[in-house]
């Protein structure tokens, strides 16, 4: 494996490159600060994959009272997930993503002032905006396919967006083709999104084929858990109580203050959930 790599776009944004890790950012400020942003994160970048992998086998490792870390990243993700290990099956691996996009954007945000900063890690993203500023963040599925919009607002509470489900990156224990979670930071989020996509299932229904996780990913953190290969065609009924499971869980999320939204999509049903007129609201059948 070559070691990190960082790079200038021909848009102006930052391309971070190491192993797995394809992190791209955009920054908005003077050019002086942005300049100094994205030389702060590729410093700090060039570490952060050696960081984790010393600590992989205790990331790898369900979340519990004994867990410990010693890595800033790492100790990111095990924050993330902690609120979440009493009711769930969850590792810290959960917010692997999400946590690398928080460190690399409070490393660029300590290092200039800066107006509007995105940190996107293969889709979950750590989102910083100055007093007045505002965004507008698409939401797609696996395969692009556009599902919507959401308004940031500075001073809205929320750091981090983070999408999961059977047809993203990682492996899935539910069906959910996509979720989408807006938190107070992309780690947050990024666990967050892991539950709620894994929570979306239909158990023991014949349209779905599942495998061990170990015989399609010997590394996976979810050992011998069943997770998601395949999904036929659903009914609308299937559809509804599948995605409703995941509302409920989310429900519990927002209630707690570990979620600000929520936005679940199954093969053309969608529900959404939140708190604020900014972000997303639950839907008429919620």
């Amino acid at each position: 494996m070559s070691g990190p790599t960082a790079a200038i776009l021909p848009d102006g944004r930052l391309h971070l490159q190491h192993g797995p890790i394809d992190i791209v950012i955009s920054a908005d400020g003077a050019r002086d600060a942005v300049e100094d942003a994205f030389e702060a994160a590729a410093g700090r970048f060039a570490s952060v994959l050696n960081e984790l992998v010393e600590e992989l086998p205790r990331l790898r490792r369900p979340m519990d009272e004994n867990t410990r870390v010693t890595g800033l990243v790492a100790a990111r993700m095990v924050r993330a997930v902690k609120p979440h290990a009493a009711d769930s099956f969850i590792t810290p691996m959960a917010a692997v993503a999400g946590a690398v996009a928080d460190e690399i954007l409070d490393t660029m945000t300590a290092a200039a002032p800066l107006t509007r900063c995105f940190v996107n890690n293969g889709g979950d993203i750590a989102v910083h905006l100055s007093g007045g500023q505002r965004a507008h963040a698409r939401i797609a599925r696996g395969d692009n396919t556009d599902l919507g919009r959401v308004t940031l607002v500075a001073g809205d509470g929320i750091g981090g967006i983070a999408t999961s489900g059977r047809e993203g990156r990682s492996l899935s224990l539910g069906i959910a083709d996509s979720v989408t979670v807006l938190a107070g930071d992309a780690a947050e989020a990024d666990a967050a999104a892991t539950l709620l996509a894994n929570a979306v299932d239909l158990p023991n229904h014949p349209a779905v084929t599942r495998a061990p996780a170990h015989t399609l990913d010997p590394d996976s953190d979810l050992g011998d858990k069943l997770v998601t290969v395949a999904c036929g065609t659903l009914s609308d009924f299937d559809k509804e109580h599948a995605v409703a499971s995941g509302i409920r869980v989310a429900r519990r999320m927002l209630d707690a203050r570990l979620i600000r939204g929520a936005a679940i999509f199954l093969q053309g049903h969608a529900r959404t959930i939140g708190g604020g007129h900014r972000v997303f609201k639950e839907s008429p059948d919620g």
